[in-house]
């Protein structure tokens, strides 16, 4: 096995790899603490992750909860290239930073973009807005050559924020936000920025997969094109899709704490998020787990009692993927809160959880476009 192992690194090594490292930087949240204001913003913007995936107008398509992520890479668009720093979000589909026709306040401290500083640059007359739970992004449509990592795609659609509305945006760590998830939900009709790969041939295969790394260590990436084989010596399990749009999949079976059903007793939905902090959970779900857990109605634990509580388990496609304490419990100045955050979202098809980065950070995810399939790894 170590032998095989030592081949596949080399082959890997030996090709074309196109990886893309992401920063582990403070949290919006984190900086609104710091600076006082976030009771305030709590109050005055409170949001429910459900239209993240349900919009009430299909036109717009929201893009919400950031205010947790902490894992951010490097782009550039443009000739000559200009930066960027983006989320890389399997929840959202569209391509958008900062332009230098932005006034709003969110835009004075990031990066933005200068059409006439590119000579690739193509313009449209198109308009795109993009609603988040503080507000809405409005702007307008263009193209031109993306850089993300070694891989050029020219003549990618993208767009230009003109309006950030929300005074709280000023202090996010991101500048905008590339969508990795299905052209069906893309705002304005836009390609996706890895569905352009695909097709123009960009990429070894039809798939990325993402390492979210652990208590402020580096090493996170997204690799496009390419499975990294030192993170699936335990065996990948493939799950298949429900819908082509957020990488959706069904949990078959109930959820499971202590070898008791906790949720989901009849099966329900489930969206791999890397654009979600923590693990969102049904509502009804939610006053459960915190129950069995012992947590108070906000998700407050006692730090003493985090080395004893069990793993929550999902039980997806036939196997049992496990989340452990010390990856749901979020430790931060003197007290712990449980990395579950509540939301209501009726569907046809059960109830729908989000596993956002709370999970990821315990699996090594590979997102197949070519068999419409998620693969977890366990990382040891």
């Amino acid at each position: 096995m170590k032998l095989l192992l030592l081949f596949a690194l080399v082959a890997l090594s030996q090709c074309h790899v196109h990886r893309v490292f992401l920063k582990r930087m403070k949290s919006l949240r984190q900086s609104l603490k710091e600076h006082g204001l976030l009771d305030g913003y709590l109050k005055q913007h409170p949001y429910n992750l459900a239209t993240k995936y349900f919009p009430s107008h299909t036109s717009a398509e929201p893009l919400q909860n950031y205010m947790d992520n902490e894992y951010f890479g490097t782009i550039s668009i443009g000739t000559p290239a200009q930066e960027f720093t983006v989320i890389f979000d399997t929840g959202s589909s569209n391509l958008w930073v900062p332009s230098v026709y932005c006034s709003s306040l969110a835009c004075s401290n990031h990066n933005r973009f200068n059409p006439a500083d590119s000579s690739t640059y193509v313009s449209t007359n198109e308009s795109v807005e993009i609603t988040y739970g503080t507000g809405s992004m409005t702007g307008v449509l263009g193209y031109d050559t993306v850089t993300v990592a070694s891989i050029e795609v020219i003549n990618q659609i993208f767009g230009l924020a003109e309006t950030e509305p929300g005074d709280f945006f000023y202090y996010s760590p991101f500048d905008g936000i590339l969508g990795l998830a299905f052209p069906s939900i893309a705002s304005s009709g836009a390609t996706p920025v890895f569905d352009n790969m695909m097709s123009e041939g960009l990429v070894a295969k039809d798939l990325f997969s993402v390492y979210l790394s652990k208590d402020g260590q580096s090493g996170s990436f997204v690799l496009f094109g390419a499975i990294d084989p030192y993170y699936t010596t335990n065996g990948i399990s493939w799950i298949p899709l429900s819908a082509e749009t957020y990488w959706q999949i069904t949990m078959d079976r109930y959820v499971s704490i202590s070898g008791e059903t906790a949720a989901c007793p009849s099966g329900c939905q489930a969206i791999v998020d890397t654009g979600t902090s923590l693990l969102a959970v049904p509502n009804t779900a939610l006053s459960n787990i915190l129950s069995i857990l012992g947590a108070s109605s906000d998700g407050e634990i006692s730090c003493n009692a985090v080395s004893s509580l069990p793993d929550i388990v999902f039980n997806i496609n036939g196997e049992a993927f496990s989340v452990p304490a010390s990856a749901y419990v979020i430790q931060s100045d003197g007290y712990c809160i449980l990395g579950l955050q509540g939301m209501n979202i009726p569907t046809q098809s059960g109830e729908l959880w989000i596993l956002g980065d709370v999970f990821i950070r315990e699996y090594y995810v590979i997102f197949n476009r070519a068999n419409n399939m998620v693969g977890l790894s366990r990382l040891s």
